[in-house]
């Protein structure tokens, strides 16, 4: 009895217990809930007004704005196919007209992810609670955010029939391509009101606010049909279209407007800059948030890069010989980044975006050729053990490659000078030197000083990477030269400055953080060894064209003369160039000779430069401490004093075809031409 009695002690113990629990639970939550309901925005009055949230703007460097985003068109539900509305409710919530706004057991199960497994934020993504969104104007995801948004989605229901919520919703769903709403959804991709939209139109509609970028039918026609196979099988499942109808109907292929254009940006830059939005807020917040954008486009230096483009490709195409009708032509891109913060000025994509938005200036990856040499020299200075004073032969070089047959590199003009300096090596851009340099120190050490100034895309660590074998953007030139002009200063590339919500609060600011990633000095040797090539070299395009500030800068053109590239810069500013086929093929003029990167992007690069620069101060590139100059023979290294003295040692040497020439060369105050090497 004893025993039973202590049990029956217990039991009651643990009852009254959880029941205390409970009641301190459940006042806890109803206090949590008080506490958060205090901060809840105003539901609009009629509901149809939740639509009217600001546009996103974007804004160029001078303030202008250049593009608002989320412009929206209200239509009543009477005004909408019966088929989109249906297949709509049948996607996103099919059980909407059951509901009080919560879908309680999605619910449950997003509380317990967010709740208890950190770092994820579930969404249960009911009409209504997707509607009671646009309501916030923060964009955080955190538990409180959650809860706020279920009670304002009770607030809806209580207030609103579902009628109401639908409509309100429908007009404010973005579709992608700059669509938001439906009216303008069934306008833009198929020329027609919203009202008169087929089940294959329709269907093909629902299915794009998943991801409008994604399954944009513009570009993925193929993904947006397979989405709308999705949207049909749970139209079948919600009993509102039979199997037969969704087979008939996913066999039809429905014909897009084509009048688009006012669809898109017009800018390869704002897409850019868009798609990278897009990626860090979603697609929601882009559009319909209300947001305000920073860029740092700068609009005067981006109307230059589009007319150099525009008329660089004309002269190209004349001297190509090709026809005004020709159906493939040759296309471009240029990037101008701000040496000084990195922020990317101007950007251009192709020659024309309204024929192709593809943006070969971030998404295309070409052979860079010998514009890639620059980070061979700074790898081959590094160790001090070589300078541009240092003599090389250019003569057939046979470089053992372990595992595989010799490599024979080969100079563009087929010809080889003898004994030269390693400047005037760069300046007339001679591989055979080039293949020299890269057996002694290594493909890894050109990769590693190639990451270091920013060249993202994938290197192959080969020994000729150092000829530009490898794969690389134009917006991975333009940063890698970009840290060679700040003479080892690296700054990431970006494209706005800063984002500000729809009440002025800052959700991001950019601030520019300088990071040495090369030694000053020997990044100046390198550098005054491209101001050579422009003042005497494949870049001397440059001069001859009218372009006459300081300015350093590479050329490169692949073997086969698919590639043809510029990259240069001043000290404020450096830009790449690039032109060739979107489908690998020789750029050849009309005498049947290739065009290189002095005839292809020189005159594009310089033309951009000459507007672009404009009313800037001249500059002259800033010279380290223990850096002095001294002139010296270009076949010997040696002072130009010394030549008598020099004369007996050079008879040995097959003499270069400008043995007579003298240059200036950048060493450091412990370095001393005329060493062996």
């Amino acid at each position: 009895m004893q025993r039973f009695a202590w049990l029956i002690f217990f039991l009651r113990l643990l009852f009254y217990t959880g029941l205390l629990a409970s009641g301190i639970m459940a006042a806890a939550g109803c206090l949590m809930v008080f506490h958060i309901s205090q901060d809840l925005p105003k539901l609009p009055s009629p509901l149809s007004r939740i639509i009217e949230t600001p546009q996103s703007l974007i804004y160029a460097e001078d303030g202008q704005v250049l593009i608002a985003l989320g412009e929206k068109t209200s239509v009543s539900l009477d005004m909408v196919s019966s088929d989109f509305l249906n297949a709509i409710v049948a996607t996103e919530d099919h059980r909407f007209f059951e509901h009080h706004g919560v879908n309680k057991l999605r619910t449950f199960k997003a509380l317990y992810i967010t709740l208890f497994k950190p770092g994820q934020i579930q969404g249960a993504s009911t009409i209504t609670q997707q509607l009671a969104k646009n309501l916030f104007f923060s964009f955080e995801k955190t538990w409180h955010r959650k809860i706020k948004e279920l009670l304002v989605a009770f607030q809806i229901e209580q207030a609103n029939t579902k009628e109401q919520i639908l409509e309100a919703y429908i007009n404010q769903i973005h579709f992608g391509a700059g669509a938001q709403g439906i009216e303008k959804a069934a306008r833009m991709y198929f020329d027609k009101p919203a009202q008169d939209l087929t089940l294959a139109e329709a269907s093909l509609l629902a299915g794009l606010p998943k991801s409008p970028t994604y399954y944009n039918p513009f570009r993925y026609y193929d993904r947006a049909l397979a989405r709308r196979h999705v949207v049909l099988g749970r139209m079948v499942a919600a009993g509102f279209i039979t199997a037969d109808e969704a087979a008939q109907t996913d066999a039809i292929r429905p014909e897009l407007h084509d009048g688009r254009k006012d669809a898109r940006t017009g800018s390869y830059f704002l897409d850019a800059l868009i798609a990278e939005l897009v990626d860090i807020y979603g697609e929601d917040v882009v559009y319909h948030g209300g947001i305000k954008v920073y860029s740092t486009m700068d609009s005067r230096r981006q109307a230059d890069a589009l007319t150099a483009v525009t008329e660089g490709m004309a002269r190209l195409d004349k001297l190509m010989g090709l026809d005004e009708g020709e159906q493939e032509k040759p296309q471009a891109a240029l990037v101008a980044i701000d040496t000084s913060s990195g922020a990317v000025k101007a950007m251009v994509g192709g020659r024309d975006y309204y024929a192709s938005e593809y943006n070969r200036a971030v998404n295309s990856k070409r052979q860079a050729g010998s514009g890639f040499k620059p980070f061979l020299y700074y790898a081959a200075f590094r160790d001090e053990k070589l300078n541009p004073a240092s003599v090389f032969q250019d003569m057939p070089v046979a470089i053992p490659i372990k595992g595989a047959p010799d490599w024979y590199p080969q100079n563009f003009e087929k010809t080889f000078r003898g004994p030269m300096i390693l400047k005037l090596g760069l300046i007339h851009s001679v591989n055979t030197i080039a293949a020299q340099l890269v057996a002694d120190v290594g493909p890894d050490a050109v990769v590693d000083v190639a990451r270091a100034c920013g060249v993202k895309s994938p290197l192959k660590s080969v020994y000729s990477v150092a000829l530009g074998a490898s794969e690389v953007s134009v917006m991975d030139m333009a940063s890698g030269f970009s840290t060679l002009a700040g003479l080892g200063i690296y700054h990431e590339p970006f494209l706005f400055w800063r984002v500000e919500d729809a009440r002025g609060r800052v959700l991001f600011e950019h601030i520019v953080k300088d990071r040495r990633v090369l030694d000053m000095a020997t990044a100046f040797q390198v550098v005054d060894m491209m101001e050579g090539v422009v003042d005497l070299g494949s870049g001397k395009g440059v001069r001859s064209l009218g372009f006459n500030r300081p300015a350093a800068g590479k050329t490169g053109t692949t073997n086969d003369c698919n590639d043809a590239w510029f990259t240069g810069f001043t000290p404020s500013l450096c830009v790449s160039v690039w032109t060739g086929y979107d489908k690998k093929k020789q750029l050849i003029d009309k005498n049947r000779r290739g065009i290189t990167g002095g005839r292809g992007a020189v005159p594009i690069w310089t033309d951009f430069m000459i507007r672009a620069m404009k009313g800037e101060p001249e500059r002259d590139f800033f010279i380290p401490a223990d850096i002095r100059y001294e002139t010296v023979e270009t076949t010997t290294g040696c002072p130009a004093a010394s030549r008598q003295n020099m004369a007996e040692e050079t008879d040995s040497l097959q003499p270069a075809a400008d043995s007579s020439d003298v240059i200036r060369v950048a060493l450091k105050k412990d370095q001393h031409p005329c060493r062996e090497n």
